[in-house]
């Protein structure tokens, strides 16, 4: 088996299409209907304390970085200010995108927002094609989010913890904004009456950009970018680590979450950075339920879901020898056991 095509400009696309794989319906875990109706409650008193939290600590580690700015403390200050700009920011431009984190949607749009530029991408394009991620996880030629394509080198993956590739890709995409233009993997799922904002929501975040380089510049100093762009970078290293375990070396072209997801035991200083989004599977499953809620939700569909992994080291034993093999074997990939029968 070769590697295969996974734009959504190539013939995997058509391929899924025909196959019943786009949009299609999805194996869910009984939750009785008056329980479910309780899971998928929004607080916005959960999620303003969780934000706010997270928005001081944000601040305090950049004042902390500011006041010992020309010294050796200001290293390791700003590496604390840039995992919480620039991975922190990634589980709550996820949630908030979802529409789920609080009860008030204007909460919810103005934290997208902000978090989708801390995380250095452009808000209309990124909530279409998470959509997409949701609708066909892991289809290839349909999923645009697969973060790790069968066959692709450690070094690769090593790049993306400061955000190389991704980041250029992002700007190829906002230069194409910026004459007007989506790129052909964006027309693939985005609408055309969103064309339109997405392109001026990707100008505006390449003004802001540009703005804080510009002033690095006449500042004659990089701590201005310090804090502004380039955290989305030299902090994305925790965001990378927690997003591998969530799909990395498991089943393509399936329809059932628990063979293309995982959930994995987090400590409560990793699920807080990562909103609760350790338990992948159940998001999968049911994308409505709110990050606080789904350690709930894990106890319910626990016994119809694959055994969790005890923790972040115990899913990266598995990941790295399977993404080393599926260099030279794509066909590869983990099978996670299943409590009954399924559908592969």
């Amino acid at each position: 088996m070769s590697h295969r095509d996974h734009t959504l400009t190539g013939p995997e696309n058509r391929r899924a299409i025909e196959r019943g794989l786009a949009s299609a319906e999805w194996y869910e875990c009984a939750v009785p209907r008056p329980l479910m109706k309780q899971l998928v409650a929004r607080s916005n008193g959960r999620a303003a304390r969780d934000t706010v939290l997270w928005l001081a600590l944000v601040a305090g580690a950049g004042v902390v970085a500011h006041l010992t700015w020309g010294t050796w403390w200001a290293v390791p200050a700003f590496f604390v200010y840039g995992t919480l700009y620039g991975s922190g920011s990634d589980s709550r431009w996820h949630e908030c995108g979802h529409g789920t984190a609080f009860a008030s949607a204007r909460a919810n749009t103005f934290v997208y927002h902000l978090a989708s530029f801390m995380v250095f991408r452009e808000p209309v394009s990124w909530r279409w094609s998470h959509a997409r991620h949701h609708d066909d996880t892991i289809v290839v030629g349909r999923d645009a989010e697969i973060a790790v394509p069968r066959g692709t080198p450690l070094w690769r993956i090593g790049l993306e913890f400061f955000g190389v590739l991704s980041a250029r890709a992002e700007l190829v995409k906002l230069g194409h904004h910026l004459v007007g233009r989506v790129t052909a993997a964006e027309a693939d799922y985005l609408p055309e009456s969103e064309r339109r904002r997405a392109i001026r929501w990707g100008r505006t975040w390449l003004a802001l950009w540009t703005g804080a380089v510009v002033w690095s510049l006449l500042a004659r100093s990089w701590e201005p970018v310090l804090f502004i762009g380039l955290p989305s970078l030299y902090g994305r290293w925790l965001m990378v680590v927690y997003g591998l375990t969530q799909h990395a070396g498991l089943a393509e072209d399936v329809l059932d979450h628990r063979l293309n997801t995982r959930t994995v035991r987090m400590n409560v200083v990793n699920r807080f950075m990562y909103s609760n989004m350790n338990f992948h599977i159940e998001h999968h499953m049911f994308p409505s339920v709110p990050y606080h809620a789904l350690p709930r939700l894990h106890d319910v569909v626990a016994a119809d879901t694959p055994p969790v992994y005890p923790g972040i080291i115990a899913a990266y034993r598995e990941i790295i020898p399977t993404l080393r093999r599926q260099a030279t074997e794509p066909e590869f990939f983990v099978r996670r056991p299943l409590p009954g029968p399924v559908d592969a």
